[in-house]
């Protein structure tokens, strides 16, 4: 079952991966390659959106001078709705990308998502943010990262914290899972 995590945090992985490797946002036709991997259905294209559904989500997406693609829950239930917004922010000189509730006033957890920030000057990521793909077992849904992403992720000092819900994580091994939105965490060697 897909929830609007399960596809906006692999959306923003892939949108990061071109934003730090080629040093631009990705386009629009980027973002819809990257929704039909995902496994979403594109249903309409035209008029400065499109439409992709799944059994479990809807995602539209506003190609505009920035990127905006809201991921929602098939059932209509804004509370559990997502942003992947993607921008040139000018006076940073940086291409930044967020995960945001799309409703403040009614989501129902905290996102404890850290944006992307790529330096155009430099070209390095500023930020260290835990991206990867989900992946389901016999114990949950986890969050699937590469060890680059750990390695990121551990000199930052945060292993601790969920990267998704910034809830407490309880590591055993190279798993983890969080004590408070439930979804675990993965290193992929």
């Amino acid at each position: 079952m897909q929830e609007p995590i399960t596809v906006a945090v692999p959306l923003a992985k892939r949108m990061m991966d071109v934003m730090v490797t080629e040093k631009r946002l990705p386009s629009g036709d980027d973002v819809r390659r990257f929704l039909k991997e995902l496994g979403l259905e594109e249903l309409y294209t035209g008029r400065g959106i499109a439409l992709f559904r799944s059994r479990d989500v809807v995602a539209l997406l506003f190609p505009r001078e920035g990127l905006i693609v809201d991921v929602i829950p098939a059932s209509g239930e804004v509370s559990d709705a997502l942003e992947v917004i993607a921008y040139h922010d000018r006076k940073l000189n940086s291409l930044i990308l967020e995960i945001l509730p799309a409703n403040d006033l009614e989501y129902e957890g905290n996102i404890g998502l850290e944006p992307v920030i790529v330096n155009l000057e430099t070209g390095e990521l500023e930020s260290t943010p835990v991206l990867g793909d989900f992946e389901e077992d016999k114990d949950g849904f986890y969050l699937v990262i590469d060890r680059e992403t750990f390695e990121r992720w551990k000199e930052n000092g945060n292993l601790g914290t969920c990267p998704l819900c910034g809830g407490e994580l309880a590591w055993r091994g190279k798993k983890a899972v969080c004590l408070d939105c439930g979804y675990g965490v993965k290193v992929k060697d």
